[in-house]
């Protein structure tokens, strides 16, 4: 990640509030379905595996 820049005339305000469940619960849905795609994309097909789809 690199650095953000603010641009001129503009002012980035964050709110620190905690998060909500509704919010928590659907970041960590995302997050799981990401990890689940990533592996199903490196998943490689072993020896053994290959030896019984033939």
């Amino acid at each position: 990640m690199g650095l953000i820049k603010e641009p001129l005339d503009v002012d980035f305000v964050v709110d620190p509030r905690p998060l909500t469940k509704e919010e928590e619960n659907a970041i960590s849905e995302f997050i799981k379905a990401d990890k689940e795609k990533r592996l199903a994309k490196t998943k490689r097909v072993t020896k053994s595996q290959n030896e019984l789809k033939n």
